[in-house]
């Protein structure tokens, strides 16, 4: 991973094998974020799993294990209770067919390259608390 930082916009390069949400979590404490706007991914990756909230609140996974083109990335860095990183992204992938697989990204280890642009909300707090029914943590501001 290697990164550059103008202000409060982080650009980020990240690089074969490297777990997306892991090192997005590490450069968080690194640098010390509390909030963060991701605005923009792109790359190539393998070793997907993504899926979606059901009706019930549970989320539902799938897998995308072959290499795909990462075609975009979104979605925000706060802390959890305890003090931790937590990102929350969503991705849209293309497999070589063309055929698209999007929803809330659980894992995805890069392939070839991964380029993520994150805005940090230097004067904000988030955090990331449980909510009652549902799997997801909701996001709470201070």
């Amino acid at each position: 991973m290697e990164w550059t930082r103008s202000g409060d916009d982080l650009f980020i390069r990240l690089d074969p094998g490297e777990e997306i949400h892991q090192k997005l979590c590490e450069l968080t404490d690194e640098i010390g974020i509390n909030a963060a706007a991701i605005t923009s991914g792109i790359g190539r990756t393998r070793e997907n799993i993504y899926g979606y909230m059901n009706e019930e609140g549970v989320y539902q996974r799938r897998d995308l294990v072959s290499p795909s083109e990462l075609v975009s990335l979104s979605g925000n860095i706060a802390r959890t209770e305890e003090g931790a990183a937590f990102t929350h992204i969503h991705c849209c992938w293309s497999d070589d067919d063309n055929n698209v697989h999007a929803g809330h990204m659980f894992q995805a280890t890069v392939h070839v390259v991964a380029e993520i642009h994150i805005r940090i909300l230097s004067n904000s707090i988030m955090t990331r608390c449980p909510l009652a029914d549902f799997e997801l943590l909701g996001l709470q501001f201070s």
